[in-house]
């Protein structure tokens, strides 16, 4: 027991780990690579240095203190390199990072065509996010496929069959949780994460019933997709209004 704790107490974050993460998340193009990484998806140097604004020479140099950090893995496809977020868990970091600040004191801020977009559909890293995520999540619960409290999640026998029927991949190999919630910082509500939100992510791709956008992690709801939605899922027809 003594040996548990004092591993436990080794592995714990002291306040200068943590200043040390602040620090580089505290550079605004760093910053601005992290939430473009939120998208899910790996992106070259140069499509980080449009997202940050600087250029490639910097955001070279940002990569490598981020990835020295292991906040970010760069893979090698061929001649190019790719960066993505390392984990599900520096993923929730920068999420938490965005309702925080999202919380702070108002400034004027015209809200343009890419805020609108992102608060209506986008991911957030790997699952579903905005009024779409949460209408998702609402239709579940309201069906009795899942169950949400306090953080945690529960697929249902029903909510089982619905994701056989629907060919959800639930069994991604990692051993994070089948169902969880992740505090939406648009909505200040909870939407689906874990495997499961995933996989529904994942099958909405698939199926093309949403699309990426190019210039943002916004995800595009397809004339497909809004048939779609309602029939599987039974959103109501004004789930994308403010």
């Amino acid at each position: 027991m003594a040996g548990s704790m004092l591993a436990s107490m080794a592995n714990m974050a002291s306040g200068n780990t943590i200043a040390t993460v602040a620090a580089l998340l505290g550079e605004p193009a760093r910053a601005n690579i992290m939430s473009a990484l939120m998208s899910g998806q790996a992106l070259t140097a140069g499509e980080l240095a449009r997202s940050s604004g600087v250029t490639a020479q910097t955001t070279s140099g940002h990569l490598a203190r981020l990835a020295e950090a292991e906040l970010i893995v760069p893979e090698r496809q061929g001649r190019h390199r790719y960066y993505r977020l390392a984990s599900v868990e520096v993923a929730q970091m920068v999420e938490t990072l965005s309702i925080v600040a999202s919380m702070g004191p108002k400034r004027h801020h015209p809200v343009g065509p890419r805020d609108a977009a992102l608060r209506k559909a986008r991911t957030c890293y790997d699952h579903l996010a905005g009024r779409l995520g949460l209408a998702i999540a609402d239709s579940m619960q309201a069906k009795g496929l899942i169950l949400l409290a306090d953080g945690a999640g529960l697929l249902t026998p029903a909510g089982q069959g619905f994701a056989a029927d629907f060919g959800l991949d639930l069994h991604d190999g990692s051993k994070r949780p089948l169902c969880r919630t992740c505090l939406d910082w648009s909505e200040r509500r909870h939407h689906l994460a874990g495997r499961l939100g995933a996989a529904i992510l994942a099958r909405l791709l698939e199926r093309h019933w949403v699309k990426r956008s190019q210039d943002s992690r916004a995800l595009i709801v397809t004339r497909s997709g809004e048939h779609g939605l309602a029939e599987s899922f039974g959103l109501a027809h004004d789930w994308s209004m403010e």
